[in-house]
Formats: C-alpha cells, structure tokens, sequence
C-alpha cells in the first residue's frame, strides 16, 4: 500500500504529513485530519473534508513487560515491536537484575537506547524477590534511588513482596518511601489479595496491578483504586475474564510476559484486535494502550496535539488494527510490518556457574511401598499454579514418577554455586518420554527441569548448562537447543531465528506428548513463589499461599525451615 506520509518544504523547514482518520483520544472524536510534524514534534493537526480510510493513533504503549521473556535483547525485542505500531514501553528488567544485579539492569538500559523505541524502566523492587531461593544479586533501596534519579526509570517496578509490606519490612518499605519521595509511582504484584490486607497493601501507595485472573478479584481491587493492568501474554492471558471491567473503566492493556513468536505475531496491535472484537470501544481501547498509561508515568506522547511528541502509529481500521505505518519523534522507523533500522545487540559475560547433578540427586525418598505426594498442577496460559495429590509407587526406597497419569519428575537446580537440587512432581507436560529443562525459571532463573526419569532429567539440565543457559529437550534418543547466552535468559539472534527454533522446539515437545501452547514459558513460572499455590524452590516445595516448606510426600520429611542464602 503506497505511503499517505509526504514531505513539504515550507520557506526553509522541511514540514511532515500524515493524513487519515485521526483518532483523538482525548475529545474520543474520529474525523479525517493532516497531522503536520518537524523535528519530532507535531505543529499541526489539520481538519479535512476527507482523507484515506487508515486511522492515526498515538504511538501505542505497552505499560508492564519483561522483555527478558521474549528470549531477545532489548535491540532485538525492539525491532519486532515498531513493527507492531509499539512506540514505547515501560519495562521492569527485574529478570536479568536476580541474575546479574545492577550490572545485568544497565546493560539493558544501555541497550534499548541503541533503538528508536522508547523504553522507560521501572526499578526492580524485589531482588531477591523473595528469601526462600537463591538468585544472583541484590538490589537495595540506594541502588532504587540510583536508578530512579535517571529520566530513564520512571517507577518502582511490581512489589511482589506482599507479606514484606504487609508486615513493615523495612527493605521493602525504604523503597517504596524513596520512590514516593521521588514522586514515582510504584507497580503493585498481589495476586488473590483481598479484603483488609489488600487495603493496607493499596495504603503503602501501590497503584497498579496486572496479576487479576477473575472478574471478581479484578472489580475489588479497582473499586480500592488501583488501575487493572489487563494482561495478554503469551503464557497469561487475562483479557477475556476481565473484559467486562475493561470495558467500562480506566485500565491499561499489557503483555507482561510475550514470547518471540507471539511478539512476530503482534503486539500491542494484536491485543487491540481482541478487545474490540470482544466488544470493547475501539477509542476506549486505543486509550488503554496510549493516553491511560502515559498519564500515569508521565511519558512523552499518548495523545497526539501540538507541540506534542510525533509518536504515531497508522493503522487499517480499527478492528483489525494492520500496522501500515509507525513513527517515533517523527521518524518512520516501520513500514507494512517490518522495520526500518538494523544493528546488532551488545552482549554480556555468560552467568551460568559449572555445577554438577547426578541421577540419585533426582529422587524423593519414601519408606512405604506407595506414597501420597502432592503435586504441582501446571495451568496453561496462565503463571498461577494449581496444588493436587497422586498416589505413586515406590521402588528402591524412591518415589517414582507416572506417565500415565501425567505425574512428572520437576527439578531445580542452583545455578550460581554448587547444591543439592531440589524435586517434587508436576502434572499437565505431559510427556510419556524424555524431558526438558531451561535456565529461565522467575524469578531467580536457576535451571528448572521436568522429566519422566532421572536419567534424562540429568541430560537435559546438563545441556542447559553445558551451552551457557537457554533450553533443551530430549526424547532419549534425539535432543534440541536453544542456546540464550546473555544471561541465561536472551539470544542476540533475531526475533525469527528465535521464534523459529522455539515453534521447533514447541513442536518437539508436542511429538513428546506436550500439550502446553507454550511449554519453557509455562516451565518457568512453575518456580515463582510469589504466585499461587504450590511452587518449587532451589531450596525445596513451598505451600506459596502460606509462604511455608511443604515435603513433597504427604506425611513424611519434615521439610528445614530456609534461610535466606542469597547473595
């Protein structure tokens, strides 16, 4: 489709044009319109008889994501979403920060400035996030306000310390007060709170949330007056349970967690396209991704009018949302799906330590010849996870995993210094045979791994290893990797090569008997003992609603209270 942008010299400035059906999110209007810009800044926004039949939006925004979760660096991560009508995202690099500390968060500032993209940062509140596992660094209220003194950070990223705040925890809190003195807002992590705990968490100033999965948890903690982050990624998908909230309120639309393959696909676009076809407004829609989040965190653009920033996104329709066209500081950086700059990504020491496991690491002890253990029931599409029992045979004083019933060997291993794994059982991978194990495992990305014997549990996570971090499956007889060299967690490969050996090896676990639609995403959520309900540690099996060490046969161990070895 040939371009609607043109030039115009006007005396000795040179003017850009846009024309279309320009979409006002401020006054919800929609009529045809020229928007006039000069070294980046919108001059004039003119009203027309008629214009073509594409539509001007503010650059689109993508108010909570990891980007770590796309397996690409910031450079890569950002060349796939100009291409999607992203223009900027607010990002908490939380992930690489329980990895590499301070050094792993500026070498992902560092990088994103080498894009067109605007990225803002949020602080990583919680790192550890929690002092039940061990991660790779610390991050203190000093290095908070370091990072929040820079234009580049604009809040405290999600407290997911719930009981830290609840109890007064004077690490959590210091942060909170020094971005409240620093008139930030903070991110807010609190899945199933509710009732008065959630409203003393809502006091200690947290304004946002994007952990609701039901309606009802979604309305009460609006109604408290935290704005709802509808969520749409790729292994949590909200959108739909919370749509009839959306609908009629303030919210903002967000990805959260979006793999490579999802992001080639669409991003902030593809969740527009679902909204509206769920039956949101498309100017309520569009608002959730531009005005709502930029009035929040004070970023440039948003909304288009003069002397504003000339960060736009031109689009088919608005119900489809094709990107035709996306422009950052009056630049065009994306045209019909692809992007107009090139480059290549920095890179990082690798940060994955040589530790050894052994097949009689992978064993849970039983005297009895058959044990009730509890099981961690994995939930597609979704980073909660549910908590059931399954009575398995013993053998050589050993609980035994079934494949029959879908009960599988899961492992973590620490990946910063030489210790014992830990090893429960799982249900919902699915796999009759082999196994699979990857070093992004949130929050503390030790290497996880899940599998229907010892043997090939060892294989797997010694392949993660041995290629310095990233994924790895086995069937027994064949194997395939992705390797992620910067920091066990990114590829510096581009965004279809990355998303093309994910699709294989997708498709590999598939063959396996995998039925997840996005197995290494959904694999590493089962370690996020900030979530929901039963979840494994490199230190062992917690109870996460109760924050408590559970042992993984039921009447027997008695599981060691943890203490916090981190760094």
């Amino acid at each position: 489709m040939a371009s609607h942008a043109y030039d115009q010299v006007l005396g000795s400035m040179t003017v850009k044009h846009v024309d279309g059906q320009f979409v006002d999110v401020i006054s919800g209007d929609i009529y045809p319109a020229c928007v006039n810009f000069h070294e980046g800044r919108v001059i004039r926004i003119e009203r027309k008889i008629a214009a073509p039949q594409r539509y001007i939006l503010p650059g689109l925004i993508d108010a909570h994501v990891h980007v770590e979760s796309s397996l690409l660096t910031p450079f890569r991560y950002a060349q796939g979403a100009v291409a999607h009508g992203t223009t900027a995202v607010v990002a908490n690099p939380h992930e690489i920060a329980n990895v590499m500390g301070m050094e792993g968060v500026r070498f992902m500032v560092e990088d994103g400035r080498r894009t067109p993209l605007r990225f803002f940062w949020t602080a990583p509140s919680c790192v550890p996030s929690t002092g039940l596992e061990t991660n790779g660094a610390r991050i203190e209220w000093k290095d908070v306000r370091e990072m929040l003194a820079s234009k580049d950070f604009v809040a405290l990223g999600e407290v997911m310390d719930v009981p830290g705040v609840l109890g007064d925890d004077a690490g959590i809190m210091s942060k909170i007060e020094v971005a409240t003195q620093m008139g930030k807002p903070v991110d807010g992590h609190c899945p199933g709170l509710k009732g008065f705990d959630l409203d003393r968490y809502v006091m200690a100033g947290i304004s946002t949330e994007h952990e609701c999965v039901t309606l009802e948890e979604a309305e009460e903690k609006h109604r408290k007056g935290m704005t709802i982050m509808v969520r749409e990624g790729s292994a949590a998908r909200n959108l739909t349970a919370l749509l009839p909230l959306a609908k009629s309120n303030k919210h903002f639309l967000v990805t959260d967690d979006l793999g490579a393959a999802d992001l080639l696909e669409g991003h902030m676009d593809a969740i527009l396209r679902k909204a509206v076809a769920g039956g949101m407004d498309p100017v309520h829609a569009v608002r959730a991704a531009t005005l709502w989040p930029a009035k929040h965190y004070g970023l440039p653009g948003g909304s288009l009018y003069a002397d504003g920033i000339a960060d736009l996104t031109v689009v088919d329709d608005l119900d489809s949302f094709r990107v035709l066209e996306t422009w950052i500081g009056g630049e065009l950086v994306a045209s019909e799906g692809a992007p107009l700059f090139a480059g290549e990504p920095s890179s990082v020491p690798p940060a994955i330590a040589p530790v050894r496991v052994r097949e009689e690491d992978i064993r849970i002890a039983s005297r009895r010849p058959r044990a009730m253990v509890r099981v961690i029931e994995a939930v597609p599409d979704q980073a909660i996870s549910g908590s059931g029992t399954a009575e398995l045979e013993v053998g050589g004083g050993a609980v035994l995993p079934n494949p029959d019933i879908d009960v599988l060997f899961l492992a973590v291993v620490n990946r910063y210094r030489q210790a014992p794994p830990a090893v429960a059982f799982v249900r919902g991978f699915g796999l009759f045979s082999g196994a699979m194990a990857s070093s992004v495992a949130h929050d503390s990305h030790n290497i996880i791994a899940v599998g229907t014997s010892p043997r090939l549990v060892v294989e797997a996570i010694d392949r993660v290893i041995a290629q310095g971090g990233g994924y790895f499956a086995t069937d027994g007889r064949d194997g395939k990797g992705l390797e992620l060299p910067v920091a066990g967690l990114m590829s510096t490969l581009p965004a279809g090569e990355v998303a093309a050996r994910d699709k294989e090896m997708t498709a590999f676990l598939r063959s396996m008997g995998c039925p997840l639609p996005s197995p290494f995403m959904t694999l590493s959520f089962q370690s996020l003992l900030v979530l929901p309900e039963l979840k494994l540690g490199d230190r062992g099996l917690y109870d996460t609603r109760r924050m408590t060490p559970v042992s993984p046969v039921i009447g027997e161990g008695r599981p060691e209270m943890i203490m916090d070895a981190s760094p």
